[in-house]
């Protein structure tokens, strides 16, 4: 091992990526007048 241990990468992609997918769930019920049907949830993940 040659570089310095403490040296580590702080950015984790697996996480930013869910953090933008519960962003976008909370803004979208936000915004709704009533619960996210299933359907709606799966568009919103991609998933649809």
């Amino acid at each position: 091992m040659t570089g310095d241990p403490l040296e580590v990468e702080l950015e984790d992609s697996e996480l930013l990526a869910e953090v933008d997918l519960t962003t976008t769930l909370i803004a979208a019920a936000n915004q709704s007048d009533g619960p996210l049907s299933g359907e709606e949830i799966d568009r919103l993940l991609g998933l649809a």
